[in-house]
């Protein structure tokens, strides 16, 4: 097989889709593996890392989606598009619930797409998006310590604070790994931290983990309203694997907050769960005020730290990738069902059904088209 790395396109991402060392496993087995020139610079691997790995360096993108696999790290742009077509095997994030015009040009070109957010587990777990999870979860908490200074726009407090001033409230909605990470950086910085989940099996996992450090609340309406106008950083970390994310923070409540207040919503990659967080934001401009709150909704936040999460996301994707690269991915996906229910889109049709019902498609069980 044939196994394309491209430049990743997104605004300052600078992750890469493939390590040299992952170059050189692939190499060993057989493929061919092309990587884009620079591709990996940003994560600071060079070309002639990749050389070294047996990979061959391509001047141009058009060469390595010509390859029957494709790796990647984020959702093709439309500039990608026309690279699309039936006999492609993309290999990335795809967070499609949040992408109509994506899932349609998929579907029109007939790509066979395996999104890394939806391989799961028969336990639940998510193993390609969990490293994600975990820089982004880590992340929020650094971001949201950054803006709430004045000067960066926040209402002037220090998180942890000092002995004789109360610490800064952090409300982390959502008891996932991204809410778990949260709470690790809130709680280690001397933070009041508050997490949400609607899940009573979860909130006491969260008490046993912190030994009463936080503040466990069942997740509703009226908790989560209380617990976000206490809130000088509040966290979006709700996860519903391949659906929308849910809108849990309402513009009322979002009014209701103080200002200077900071938002950080992880979930914006699905559409987001704060309903005043309306758009993606980027690391160049990475934030806006509303009713006088600070909105970060950047999409790709471990786009930020690209050497730390390049290798952690490669060292969970490349078994994955070495399995599709030796069977073909009809045999790897009837082999493994993990890998089965990464299958979003196949033959023109949505195969992963939080897909298919957040974006009103039907959808064709993987277990027909395979």
């Amino acid at each position: 097989m044939i196994v394309g790395v491209p430049r990743e396109t997104k605004e300052m991402e600078n992750r890469v889709g493939l390590t040299p060392g992952g170059a050189a496993e692939i190499h060993s087995r057989g493929h061919e593996v092309l990587v884009e020139t620079s591709a990996g610079a940003g994560s600071g691997f060079d070309d002639e890392d990749y050389c070294q790995s047996g990979a061959r360096v391509v001047d141009v993108a058009e060469e390595t989606w010509a390859a029957d696999m494709v790796c990647k790290v984020k959702e093709p742009l439309p500039e990608e598009y026309p690279f699309f077509r039936p006999d492609l095997v993309l290999f990335t994030y795809l967070h499609l619930a949040a992408e109509r015009e994506l899932t349609r040009a998929l579907l029109e070109s007939k790509v066979t797409a395996i999104a890394y957010e939806t391989v799961q587990l028969d336990n639940g777990e998510l193993p390609l998006l969990t490293p994600m999870s975990e820089v982004a979860g880590r992340m929020a908490v650094q971001v949201g310590v950054h803006f709430l200074e004045k000067t960066n726009g926040g209402r002037g407090v220090l998180l942890g604070s000092v002995p004789g001033v109360k610490p800064g409230v952090a409300v982390i909605v959502g008891g996932g790994v991204v809410g778990l990470n949260s709470a690790k950086m809130a709680v280690g910085l001397g933070a009041r931290v508050l997490i949400l989940d609607i899940k009573a099996r979860r909130l006491r996992q969260l008490d046993d983990v912190f030994n009463g450090r936080l503040e466990t609340v069942m997740s509703n309406q009226f908790n989560i309203a209380r617990a976000v106008e206490a809130a000088d950083l509040l966290i979006g970390a709700v996860l519903l694997a391949g659906a929308r994310a849910p809108t849990l923070v309402t513009e009322e409540m979002v009014k209701s907050m103080k200002p200077g207040a900071v938002i950080v919503d992880v979930a914006i990659d699905q559409g987001g769960c704060v309903e005043t967080i309306d758009h993606v934001t980027y690391h160049g401009d990475p934030t806006y005020v509303r009713y006088g709150v600070v909105h970060y909704s950047v999409g790709n936040m471990p786009g930020a730290v690209p050497r730390t999460s390049t290798l952690a996301l490669t060292n969970v994707t490349l078994p994955y990738a070495l399995r599709l690269a030796d069977e073909g991915f009809r045999a790897a996906c009837k082999a493994d069902s993990a890998l089965a229910q990464g299958l979003n889109t196949l033959g023109g049709h949505v195969t992963h059904a939080a897909v298919a019902r957040s974006l009103g498609y039907d959808h064709v069980p993987v277990e027909r088209l395979l």
